[in-house]
C-alpha cells in the first residue's frame, strides 16, 4: 500500500502510517521537521498526485480559505477585498485539484471555510478531544471513499487550542496555558488524530477492509 500525506512537513501522520508497515510519504514545499527526510518529498504536491497512491490525506493551506479570515476578506461592511478574494479562489483551485486527484481514496482536512469560497460540503467535523487530546479545535474533513473517523478517547476536560483574538506582538497566538503557538505549530496534526487516521484508514485499506 502506498500513501501520500500532502502539505505535511511535520510527518505526524506519515510516522503513524509507517508504524503499521505502510509505504507512506509526506510532501511539502518546505523541508520536513519530523526527522525522516528519506520519507519526504520536498516539492509541489500537484506534481505527485498521479503516482498510483492508494490513499491521499491532505492539509492544503487554509490562510485564505478559513472562516477565521473573514475580517480580512470584508474590511468594511458591504466591501470585499478583491485581491484577497483572488488568492482565496486560487487556494480553492488547489484544494479541488487534490480532492479530484486520480486516487480512489482521498481525505482533506481544513478549518471551517469561508462561505463565499463555496467549497463542497464537508463529510465530517471532528475535535481533538475526541481522540485523546485535551484541546478543542474544530476541524472539517472532506472524504472520498473513506469512512468517517470514530472517536478513540473522548476527553471531557479540554481547553481551546487557539485562543481567538489573543496574539503576541509578533502576530503569534497564545494558548490558554501560556504557550506561544505560531502558524506552523497550529497547523500540525494532533498525534491522536493521526493515529486514528492510520488505524482506521491506512490499516483497514492494508487489510482490504475498505
Amino acid at each position: 500500500m502506498r500513501c501520500l500525506i500532502a502539505c505535511e512537513e511535520s510527518q505526524t501522520i506519515t510516522i503513524e502510517m509507517r508504524k503499521l508497515g505502510i509505504e507512506c510519504f509526506s510532501c511539502d514545499i518546505t523541508p520536513c521537521s519530523g526527522g525522516h527526510p528519506e520519507w519526504h518529498i520536498q516539492d509541489d504536491v500537484l506534481n505527485h498526485l498521479d503516482k498510483n497512491w492508494d490513499l491521499i490525506i491532505a492539509h492544503p493551506p487554509c490562510t485564505y480559505l478559513t472562516n477565521a479570515s473573514a475580517v480580512r476578506m470584508y474590511p468594511k461592511k458591504g466591501q470585499i477585498d478583491l485581491m484577497r478574494l483572488q488568492k482565496a479562489l486560487e487556494a480553492k483551485e488547489f484544494f479541488m485539484k487534490i480532492l479530484n486527484a486520480p486516487c480512489n481514496r482521498v481525505a482533506i482536512e481544513n478549518p471551517r471555510p469561508l462561505k463565499i469560497i463555496d467549497l463542497p460540503k464537508e463529510t465530517q467535523r471532528i475535535q481533538p478531544y475526541q481522540f485523546g487530546e485535551p484541546y478543542s479545535k474544530l476541524t472539517y474533513l472532506w472524504l472520498k471513499n473513506l469512512p468517517e473517523l470514530h472517536p478513540t478517547e473522548i476527553i471531557n476536560d479540554y481547553s481551546p487550542y487557539v485562543n481567538a483574538g489573543t496574539k503576541t506582538s509578533t502576530g503569534q497566538y497564545r494558548k490558554k496555558k501560556g504557550v506561544i503557538s505560531g502558524s506552523k505549530e497550529r497547523s500540525k496534526t494532533f498525534k491522536g488524530v493521526a493515529k486514528a487516521m492510520a488505524e482506521q484508514w491506512g490499516e483497514k485499506i492494508l487489510e482490504g477492509a475498505i
